[in-house]
């Protein structure tokens, strides 16, 4: 049994690397069809979710061949003392360059988004307020503006500047917010809009989600662009 199990874990380790050689790994052949197939891949799904930021770095044949140490029970072929100073360093340096490739996405989000903003002040129909939001009145409204301790109900698009689509309502029920439940820049947007209209706002990053972005799909310093239809001022049983 372990003969075979070797024999198969270097096979794999090499069929890993054939693949990857020839641009990339096929993995869709492998059966999904029992439960503990589907428990297996659920497993392998979690592992590398959790290592992905270590992809680039990741020996494959010494990664499988812990896991194979592991689930056999036997003795580490690096003694633990120096795995674990190994580890940390390597945890170090994962951080450093996740630091550096941040603050890089964040320099370059941020000159993006203001030359983007300089190009779309100067369209016709867009309009730039004193906070640096710009808006185009794609149709107007002829109802209420809501106030930021109002409810509102709303179809909206989310975008970044490349045309990425981060959130949508279509295809489903219209969302609720709160006018001051949301970033800064969609909340004025609301309050410039009588019911009924539908805009196109532009929202620099200081009035979205800032040089954190949101840690997902919105990255640090990202300007955004939302289509926003205003179909309803509701009652507010919670406040804003």
């Amino acid at each position: 049994m372990r003969f075979r199990t070797m024999t198969l874990l270097a096979g794999v380790g090499l069929w890993l690397a054939a693949c990857s050689s020839q641009g990339g790994a096929d993995y869709t052949s492998a059966s999904l069809d029992t439960p503990d197939q589907k428990a297996s891949y659920g497993i392998g799904l979690n592992v590398g979710r959790q290592i992905r930021e270590t992809k680039d770095r990741l020996d494959r044949m010494a990664f499988l061949r812990g896991i194979e140490d592991a689930l056999q029970g036997n003795e580490p072929a690096v003694p633990q003392a120096e795995l674990q100073e190994i580890l940390n360093q390597f945890a170090q340096e994962m951080q450093a360059a996740a630091a550096e490739d941040f603050e890089r996405r964040a320099a370059e989000n941020a000159e993006a988004g203001e030359q983007f903003l300089t190009e779309n002040a100067a369209k016709e129909g867009v309009v730039t307020v004193e906070s640096g939001l710009q808006y185009e009145v794609l149709r107007e409204g002829d109802g209420p503006r809501p106030g930021p301790g109002d409810r509102v109900r709303i179809h909206y698009r989310g975008t970044l500047i490349d045309g990425t689509e981060f959130d949508s309502s279509y295809g489903g029920e219209p969302a609720e917010f709160d006018v001051g439940g949301v970033i800064p820049g969609f909340s004025e947007a609301l309050q410039l809009m009588p019911v009924g209209s539908k805009f196109r706002v532009v929202i620099p990053s200081e009035l979205a989600y800032g040089a954190q972005g949101t840690r997902g799909q919105i990255g640090p310093n990202e300007t955004l662009i939302f289509e926003i239809e205003l179909l309803e001022i509701m009652e507010n049983e919670g406040g804003a």
